[in-house]
């Protein structure tokens, strides 16, 4: 099992999720060049969110779990780093540079998640889709319809 994160100048690394979150998320801060303190996590192609850095730390009494169960086999995620003020995720930050080149519609995503205004006519697309969730009692946060797969081939 493998994922594809990308990050840098358009940079990706063939990661094996079958290891310990700790071990996956400092790897990853390594390679993304992310200070240790950071908190990061992994977007998908769909828009979910997998944070990384919740409570991980090596000490802790139960053993750390395995990222395979979080991640998609041969997904392709973008490294993103989360800004805390006040103990409150306040902007996510992608580490991939022009996000809005590589995936438009992950970076309208991040805006989102930030509290930023939407870019163009998506904020309309996207406040249609949560509506029309809301409506039908889906109480988790939408998924994309389409997937990036194909840009990335």
């Amino acid at each position: 099992m493998f994922i594809k994160v990308m990050f840098g100048a358009g940079h990706w690394e063939l990661v094996n999720p079958w290891c310990s979150v700790v071990t996956l998320t400092a790897y990853l801060k390594r390679k993304g060049q992310v200070p240790p303190d950071a908190t990061i996590a992994l977007l998908a192609e769909d828009g979910h969110l997998v944070s990384l850095g919740e409570d991980l730390e090596e000490g802790t009494s139960s053993p750390p779990s395995r990222g395979s169960p979080l991640l998609q086999e041969r997904g392709t995620y973008v490294l993103v780093q989360i800004i805390r003020e006040g103990g409150v995720p306040t902007r996510y930050v992608s580490l991939l540079e022009n996000l809005d080149d590589w995936y438009p519609e992950l970076a309208e995503e991040l805006r989102w998640l930030s509290g930023l205004p939407a870019m163009g006519n998506s904020r309309k697309r996207r406040m249609g889709n949560r509506r029309g969730q809301q409506e039908q009692g889906t109480p988790s946060r939408s998924r994309r319809v389409g997937s990036l797969m194909s840009k990335t081939r």
